[in-house]
């Protein structure tokens, strides 16, 4: 089917209500759109990039716990959360009551990813996944008493009312056959679609259905990642939409619904083309400022370091690239120090302007990492 021949689907009348019925997208996609496939190419091009950089930084499994924690926060903004990356970060007894709520649908996105791209080593990217993956989204948080794991049987809607709804998916009899047409068109090696192209119709597809009855936001954004790391597109966990889709938020909305209400696939293939070729430019901008400040910390700072503390300096360096947080009584769990002695290395630590101090607190006082923090902030909208 050529992309411009698109037909989304139909409305089909409800009791009291019509819900929208998605056409089946396991079916050859022809694209010859002129600026989709320059979009496309140029996509490529910069995926590839970042898969090269990814390769070539030290230790790139260290780094990409912060990704993550970058991609929970955004993707849960999305859906309301306040809880920002610097929050994301703290240990729960760090965090207020009224925000422990936000603080755990972000842990749960960032279990959900971690254990979802483990297992994409031995399971393939289907539904079975995603209502696994689901279910540790959902679970104790706000939403656990809505069926976490298992697809809708009732209907559900967007907006504050199902009476008010701005878009109201397909009836919860539609949704197995949907997510079986979806899981099918994702696998189907006979298609000649490019896998962006395909992500993207397949991530369309998902938030049209609305397979669950909550979470479907959070996990549509997630699958792709799942996808692009499941098919080799990108060698590490190193780009996620969810922040370009948040300062986009509006647009995203509107090219989705565009879709549905006027069949404009084409500009929305065009909008997540763009966000993801902005997206992999700003992963290598962050992976160089690493680079640089790795390399500088190493030249500079650690020589500061004698003989007898240099191990546990560098060890404490390497864990703050995955956890830039930290206070006195983790550091001496980490590195089995007396308080004391890790207080002294904290202390040398700040004094050579790697941590900095946030609390203001002359005990219980807590530690950032700044300069990498900020790496993640500066190239990507702020928290």
């Amino acid at each position: 089917m050529n992309i411009l021949d698109f037909s989304a689907g139909i409305y089909k009348q409800q009791y009291k209500y019509k819900s929208f019925s998605p056409i089946n997208i396991n079916r050859d996609w022809e694209i010859a759109d002129g600026e989709i496939l320059k979009l496309l190419s140029d996509t490529d091009r910069t995926l590839g990039e970042l898969n090269a950089f990814s390769q070539l930084v030290p230790d790139v499994d260290f780094f990409i716990r912060m990704h993550i924690t970058k991609e929970a926060t955004q993707s849960s903004r999305i859906e309301g959360t306040r809880t920002n990356m610097e929050e994301a970060l703290l240990d729960e007894n760090s965090i207020e009551s009224e925000k422990k709520d936000d603080w755990e649908a972000v842990q749960n996105y960032i279990s959900a990813i971690n254990t979802a791209i483990t297992r994409l080593q031995t399971f393939p990217l289907s539904n079975r996944l995603l209502r696994d993956t689901h279910r540790i989204l959902m679970q104790g948080v706000r939403g656990k008493k809505r069926q976490p794991g298992e697809f809708r049987n009732s209907q559900n809607w967007i907006g504050v009312s199902l009476k008010h709804a701005v878009f109201i998916p397909p009836h919860q009899n539609e949704v197995n056959e949907l997510m079986s047409d979806l899981e099918k068109f994702l696998h189907n090696n006979e298609l000649h679609v490019p896998h962006l192209i395909k992500i993207a119709i397949a991530h369309y597809q998902f938030e049209t259905i609305h397979p669950f009855s909550d979470g479907n936001g959070r996990l549509g954004r997630l699958m792709i990642s799942l996808y692009l790391a499941s098919h080799g597109l990108l060698h590490k966990p190193a780009l996620y939409l969810s922040d370009y889709f948040e300062r986009n938020k509006t647009e995203y909305v509107d090219r989705l619904m565009a879709v549905r209400e006027s069949n404009r696939m084409k500009e929305w293939l065009v909008f997540f083309l763009y966000g993801v070729h902005e997206t992999a430019e700003n992963s290598i901008q962050v992976f160089k400022d690493i680079i640089a400040l790795k390399e500088n910390l190493e030249r500079v700072v650690l020589p500061h370091f004698s003989t007898r503390r240099q191990a546990n300096a560098q060890n404490l360096m390497m864990h703050l690239y995955q956890s830039p947080i930290i206070n006195i009584k983790s550091v001496s769990n980490l590195l089995s120090l007396k308080t004391n002695t890790a207080s002294a290395l904290v202390t040398d630590f700040v004094k050579h302007d790697v941590l900095h101090e946030l609390t203001g607190n002359r005990r219980n006082r807590t530690f950032l990492f700044r300069e990498y923090f900020l790496i993640f902030n500066r190239n990507f909208a702020s928290t």
